[in-house]
């Protein structure tokens, strides 16, 4: 079945043909996207200066039964990680688009510390910690965040993984893993099919799981702690802000827990750089 056109390039393909009234509408929406749970149509026809009737004559346009359709359609793409924006765009200046985005990145890492009890926080450390194995697992925009959280453990401990590994299967690096190991799950939008199935597998598996994730979906249950970070930003893309923020504090948290040992490693870790000529200064 061929996906519907999201709303994004429902506008796109009707902007020349719209009133100037109603472009106002179109614009508001793609501007104030993920706000728009909070809007109401007579909320729509006020801050856009157009009648209701226009509002209600733009969503058919645009092939939505009422407002209520659209903030569905909203949410999906939101949960899907789909990026918005349209020619009509903002008007607001660089400085307040810095300012927003500011402000949001802030909510947003508070919002994500302040869901984590110390309690929780400590069991996770430990686990980082004490675990035989570490295997960090991410897909696609999870992929950079793994690989930088494996990096940063590797200098701490050793032991860690990261998968899937280029061309390589995922079963390969979780075979033969039991209840002294710890899965580290990144599971930000948009997954692939393989996640589900994913994390119903280790479910039914002994070892810990550290899972990462943007919001709630089915399966997460299978994890032993869950991590929620929002990825919400003021415009079209998404930020990761947040999880590379909580990587740094974890791995951070961790060398504290064992600094004679991490800082040994690391230790060992620069005379090899150098003995190998690797990194210029």
């Amino acid at each position: 079945m061929t996906p519907q056109p999201h709303i994004g390039q429902r506008i796109s393909a009707q902007f020349e043909q719209l009133s100037q009234q109603e472009r106002r509408v179109a614009a508001f929406i793609l501007d104030h996207f993920e706000d728009l749970a909070v809007y109401t149509a007579t909320d729509l026809a006020r801050l856009t200066r157009v009648s209701k009737s226009t509002v209600t004559r733009l969503f058919q346009r645009l092939g939505f039964e009422n407002y209520q359709a659209v903030r569905r359609h909203a949410r999906e793409l939101r949960a899907l990680g789909i990026p918005l924006a349209t020619e009509g765009g903002s008007s607001a200046t660089p400085l307040e688009l810095f300012r927003r985005h500011q402000q949001r990145e802030q909510d947003n890492l508070e919002r994500c510390l302040a869901e984590i009890s110390p309690e929780t926080f400590a069991e996770i450390v430990t686990a980082l910690d004490r675990s035989r194995h570490i295997v960090v697992i991410g897909f696609r925009n999870s992929y950079p965040i793994a690989l930088h959280c494996r990096q940063q453990l590797i200098q701490i401990r050793s032991g860690v993984q990261l998968a899937p590994l280029p061309n390589q299967s995922l079963s390969d690096e979780l075979v033969g893993l039991n209840e002294d190991d710890l899965v580290i799950v990144l599971g930000f939008r948009r997954r692939p099919r393989v996640f589900d199935g994913l994390m119903t597998w280790l479910a039914e598996r002994p070892m810990k799981v550290l899972l990462m994730a943007d919001s709630a979906f089915p399966g997460m249950e299978a994890a032993d702690w869950q991590l929620s970070c929002g990825l919400d930003s003021t415009s079209a893309f998404d930020s990761y802000a947040v999880p590379m923020s909580l990587v740094c504090l974890l791995a951070n948290s961790v060398l504290h827990q064992r600094m004679a040992e991490g800082r040994q490693r690391i230790d060992v870790l620069a005379d090899t750089y150098e003995a190998l000529d690797e990194l210029s200064i």
